[in-house]
C-alpha cells in the first residue's frame, strides 16, 4: 500500500503539555474516478480511514473521503500526561494497515 510514513512530534515534553504532531503517508489515493487507457474505470483504493492512539488509548481519529489528496498530510494535537507510545494506523479499503509507532519521554 504505501511506504513507510513519515511522523514528527518532539522526543519529550513536560507532563501536560500540549504537543503537535505531523504524519504523512505516501499513497496515489485513487479515487475510482478516472478511466484506464482502455476506458474501464479505474478501481477505488484510498486510505478511508486514520487513527492514533496513546498508551493504547484513542487520541484521534478520522474517516478520509475520496477527494483527499496523494500523500495525506494529517496534523493533530495532543495532551502528554505521561511518557508512553503513540501508534497511528492508516487502513486502506482493501483492508491493509500501515502501522508506526513513536515514543515520548517526559522532560524532568
Amino acid at each position: 500500500m504505501a511506504d513507510k510514513p513519515r511522523i514528527k512530534l518532539p522526543k519529550e515534553a513536560r507532563k501536560g503539555e500540549i504537543i503537535q504532531i505531523k504524519t504523512l503517508v505516501s499513497h496515489l489515493m485513487e479515487s475510482g474516478q478516472r478511466k484506464d487507457a482502455q476506458g474501464k474505470p479505474i478501481p477505488r483504493k484510498i486510505i478511508n480511514k486514520f487513527t492514533c492512539e496513546f498508551n493504547d488509548k484513542p487520541v484521534f481519529s478520522c474517516v478520509l473521503e475520496p477527494a483527499i489528496s496523494a500523500n495525506p498530510y494529517i496534523q493533530f494535537d495532543a495532551k502528554v500526561d505521561e511518557e508512553g507510545t503513540f501508534k497511528f494506523a492508516w487502513t486502506d479499503d482493501d483492508g491493509s494497515v500501515v502501522m508506526a509507532e513513536e515514543k515520548i519521554a517526559l522532560k524532568a
